[in-house]
């Protein structure tokens, strides 16, 4: 199962998001599930360095099945608020995929 954690700080801010496991929906090649989640959690990451110039850090472990990311709080607010849209943006993609294939992905939210 891949399991999506979004941590939040008190403001409703998410502060980071970490992806891990794999789904097997499928055989590796095969899996529709993981394929999404990559394809959305990596394509919203690199949105956010496309569009908005500003590169995220992010830690990726060997083999895939293991995504963290942290969302910096910027001081420009009207910038803060657009890197936050991408990444509310990615998490209601996740949430889809969650809807169609709970059986494989499960996302908690964190304070």
């Amino acid at each position: 199962m891949i399991k999506v954690s979004i941590y939040k700080d008190s403001d409703e801010r998410i502060t980071s998001f970490l992806v891990q496991g794999h789904a097997q929906f499928a055989e590796p090649g095969q899996d529709i599930v993981c394929a999404g989640v990559s394809a959305v959690s990596i394509g919203s990451i690199n949105a956010v360095e496309e569009l908005l110039g500003i590169e995220l850090p992010v830690e990726q472990r060997g083999g895939g099945g293991y995504l963290r990311c942290t969302v910096p709080n910027l001081e420009d607010k009207a910038m803060d608020e657009k890197l936050q849209l991408l990444i509310r943006s990615m998490i209601s993609s996740l949430e889809s995929i969650e809807r169609e294939y709970h059986s494989y992905i499960k996302i908690t939210y964190h304070m």
